[in-house]
């Protein structure tokens, strides 16, 4: 299977500060997922980027990950969220990854 990962960061692209408190970015990550029908988790750390004109930034980044998704599908995805958030770029990183399910039985009363 094929882990997919959409770095995301949270500076405006030209005002290079952070435009929204992060939750409505989170908001706006689970509705595009949710659009597109496909399965996510996410995480949020830090990150530090170089623009094409040289200048550095360090923001928040979102990172979102899919496991096993149409190629076409992570790119949209990935297009919607660079376009809302208002991003220079967003990077798309693949690995292959063994992935399984454990289920149980749930009886439910």
């Amino acid at each position: 299977m094929t882990e997919t990962k959409i770095y995301v960061g949270l500076y405006d692209a030209l005002t290079r500060l952070q435009q929204h408190n992060t939750e409505t970015y989170v908001d706006v990550m689970k509705y595009v997922c949710k659009s597109h029908h496909v399965s996510f988790s996410f995480v949020i750390t830090e990150g530090g980027f170089f623009h094409e004109d040289g200048a550095y930034t360090q923001e928040q980044t979102l990172v979102l990950s899919l496991i096993d998704a149409d190629k076409q599908v992570v790119e949209a995805i990935a297009k919607d969220l660079c376009a809302f958030f208002h991003q220079e770029c967003v990077m798309i990183t693949e690995s292959m990854v063994n992935a399984y399910y454990i289920k149980d039985d749930l009886k439910l009363k």
